[in-house]
This record gives structure tokens, C-alpha cells and sequence, in this order.
């Protein structure tokens, strides 16, 4: 018995060193000299009366109704979470990230949330501009003098207004055929080069309307690069991941392609095989967890996130040439009901990945649904926002995919996967 305070001692201190080291580790990781959202406390974002919800327990069991019957009975797999401020609502995971079900989906296993990949890129970019590393206005000739279409601008490539034409589209029509579709995989600057090169004729003039293009992030992520002087993974994981605690968050990069959750065919299922496409950053490209988005959502919410006039860009509407519901701002997508009424979302779609992201200005609220084996189901999971805030549409549409469920129960259907995008999907 003498030698317990002895040991009680060394206990303490091997827990205290265990302690400082690990801190230590950790403030060694956050270490960058880039402009980052460090300043973000995740925990401070929220108060207690922003985490309350009305009717919480049966708004909770609809959602339960709804993973059941599409995600279970559908046979999705992936990932999906809702959150209303801190306080996550619903969480479920599913299906395997590797082929011959290996690899259980959990809350800590990566996947690709393809073109939310987006929103992660702009906020990067917004940063980089709060901190006058750049401006909304800079061509994209001031970093790459040859770039051959003078009046892109840095703010028309976030807009989505650029014109620029689709690089996973476009660089099939190039005569003769360019050496670098050979290469097993494309990279970022091979698509610049392609475009200096060959200059291809713009889809649309400059500025003149939206026109969603892959394109545009993909530049926007060699701006990153060039500016940060810093490759892209490694700068986003400076910048936007590691401040942000996403801990389970990368840009998926040729190391990663034996190990990195793959994506399946809906039958099979099969898995989707990489393409040469499928090293492009900016656009697609970030790996992630419902639980790391959330930390990103959250962050958007807080006050000190961006300079307040840049944060007021963000959820701005750019392309309003045609009047509609349907818009976009930096990074995001949004439909605009009514002056008070907007949901700000991103999609993504890339092979067999379907994806959701909704952050809902109003109610603090997050929706998450990252599915890895086709189906476009998994965009359904956009209108649970009508739970949550005044948006009709989306209401009308939960109840139409909810009633079609109860339909197909009675006469013993399948829904079929519709295996077509909507316009939106990504």
C-alpha cells in the first residue's frame, strides 16, 4: 500500500506528458503560415436555445420513416446525418467502402462527396481574398499570362459565369487528338495547358449568365496553388481541414486509389473504375464525413467566419438573367421561394457518388447525404429541408417520394432508379 501515492504519482504525470504531447502534435499540425480558418471556435458557434427544435421528437421519427424506407428498403449505401445546430437529429451509415463488402461505412470512413467539392474550393478562395492574397476581380491572365480568354475573372469562375467550356466535355473534341488524353490520368495543369494550347471557343460570352462548368474549380484550385505557392491537397488541409477539425478530410490524390472508398455501380454492385478524369481537383475531389461537413457547416454559421461583406456574397444570387427559383452564389447553390425563403445547398455527382449538402440559413440547421452506389434517390434527401423551414416545393415534393413508397408497398413494387441527373444533381 506505501507505494500507491508513488504510483498514483507516475500515473498522473505519464497521463499529464501523454497530454502535452498530444497538444503539442496537434498545435504543431495547425501550424501554417496560410490564411486559415483558425479563428473558428466550433464549440462557441451555438447557443443552447439554437440547438432547440419544435416538435423534435416527431420530426425526428419522419426522418426515420424516410431513411428507412429509401435508404434501408433502397438499399443505399453511404452515409447521412441531419444536425440542427450542435445537436445531431439523425445519423446513420451504411453499405461498404470497398468491393466484396469490405470496409464498413461508418461516421469515420471518407467518401467522395464529388461536387460539394465546390463549396470547400470557394471558401478557400473567399478566405484568400479576406486576407488580399487576391481579389474578386483578378483575370485569371495575371496568373497565367497565356490563358487565352482575357475577361475570366476570379469572381466569374466562382459565379459559375465564366463561359468557360467544360473540360470533361471538350477536350474529346480537340483535332487531332492530344497526347495527353493518353496519360492514365489528366491532371489540373494538363487542362490549362489544353486550353492555352488549343483554345477551344467559349460555350457562352464572359459574364453574361450562368452556365455550371467543372471548369471553373478546377482553375480556381490552380489559382489556390499558385497564390499559396502550396500544391492544392496540402493547402486545403492548411487551410480549411485541419483548422476545422475534419480530421478525416483530403483531396484524393494517385497514392489513394488502392485505399480510398470506392464508388459502385447501383447492380453488383460493381465498382465504378477510376477514370482519367478522376485526379482533377477543385471541382470534385474532396473526401469526407458527414461528421467533418458538419464541422464545415458550422463554421459557415459563425459570425467571424468570413469579413461580413464577403459572408454576405456568399449566399448572393448571380445569375438572374432569367427570372426563376433556381440560382447560384459563391460556391453554392440556392432556391430563392420568396425573399425570406432560401435554400443554399450543393449536389454532387461524380460515377457512381450521389450527394447532398444543405445549409439552411435560417433554422441552423445541416443535411447531409453522402451516398457511394448510384442512385439518385439520394438527392430526395434535399427535401427534407420543407421539415425544417417554409419551403412548399419541397414539402410537396417529401410527400410525393413518400406517398410513391406507400403506393409501391400495397402492390409489391420496386421504385426503379430513374438513372438519369436532374439539372441540379451536381
Amino acid at each position: 500500500m506505501k507505494f500507491l501515492p508513488h504510483f498514483i504519482i507516475l500515473l498522473f504525470s505519464g497521463f499529464m506528458l501523454f497530454s502535452c504531447s498530444k497538444e503539442t502534435q496537434n498545435d504543431t499540425d495547425s501550424e501554417t503560415s496560410l490564411p486559415n480558418y483558425g479563428n473558428i471556435d466550433l464549440d462557441g458557434i451555438f447557443k443552447r436555445k439554437d440547438n432547440r427544435l419544435a416538435n423534435k421528437d416527431s420530426i425526428v421519427r419522419v426522418i426515420d420513416n424516410y431513411y428507412r424506407n429509401v435508404w434501408e428498403n433502397g438499399d443505399l449505401w453511404g452515409g447521412f446525418l441531419i444536425a440542427k445546430g450542435d445537436d445531431i437529429l439523425y445519423e446513420k451509415y451504411r453499405g461498404f467502402a470497398q468491393d466484396n463488402k469490405q470496409v464498413p461505412i461508418s461516421d469515420t470512413v471518407a467518401l467522395h462527396v464529388a461536387s460539394i467539392s465546390k463549396t470547400l474550393t470557394a471558401m478557400a478562395v473567399m478566405k484568400l481574398i479576406e486576407e488580399k492574397k487576391l481579389n474578386m476581380d483578378d483575370h485569371v491572365t495575371s496568373f497565367f499570362p497565356e490563358f487565352p480568354y482575357p475577361k475570366v475573372t476570379v469572381f466569374t469562375l466562382l459565379s459559375q459565369r465564366s463561359g468557360l467550356p467544360k473540360y470533361e466535355y471538350v477536350i474529346d473534341k480537340i483535332k487531332p487528338r492530344p497526347a495527353e488524353l493518353d496519360k492514365k490520368f489528366l491532371t489540373n495543369h494538363d487542362i490549362l495547358n489544353l486550353l492555352i494550347k488549343y483554345k477551344p471557343e467559349l460555350a457562352r460570352n464572359t459574364d453574361t449568365g450562368f452556365m455550371y462548368c467543372n471548369t471553373n474549380y478546377a482553375l480556381l484550385a490552380l489559382i489556390i496553388e499558385k497564390v499559396t505557392k502550396t500544391p492544392f491537397p496540402e493547402a486545403m488541409q492548411q487551410m480549411v481541414f485541419r483548422p476545422l477539425k475534419m480530421t478525416h478530410t483530403y483531396i484524393f490524390e494517385e497514392k489513394d486509389t488502392l485505399t480510398a472508398a470506392k464508388s459502385f455501380f447501383q447492380r453488383g454492385p460493381k465498382v465504378y473504375p477510376y477514370d482519367r478524369l478522376d485526379l482533377i481537383y477543385g471541382d470534385k475531389n474532396v473526401y469526407t464525413t458527414p461528421r467533418d461537413l458538419l464541422n464545415f457547416s458550422k463554421a459557415l454559421f459563425a459570425k467571424n467566419f468570413l469579413r461580413q461583406d464577403l459572408q454576405d456574397m456568399i449566399f448572393e444570387p448571380y445569375s438572374n438573367e432569367r427570372p426563376g427559383v433556381n440560382n447560384y452564389g459563391i460556391g453554392f447553390r440556392m432556391k430563392i421561394f420568396s425573399p425570406d425563403d432560401k435554400l443554399t445547398y450543393h449536389n454532387g455527382w461524380w460515377h457512381g457518388t450521389n450527394s447532398v449538402f444543405a445549409h439552411l440559413l435560417k433554422s441552423n440547421v445541416t443535411i447531409i447525404a453522402i451516398g457511394n452506389k448510384y442512385s439518385s434517390r439520394v438527392y430526395s434527401a434535399l427535401a427534407l429541408s420543407g421539415l425544417f423551414e417554409n419551403f412548399p416545393y419541397e414539402t410537396q415534393k417529401f410527400q410525393k417520394e413518400m406517398r410513391t413508397i406507400d403506393s409501391l408497398k400495397k402492390t409489391g413494387g420496386k421504385k426503379a432508379d430513374a438513372g438519369t441527373q436532374d439539372a441540379y444533381s451536381e
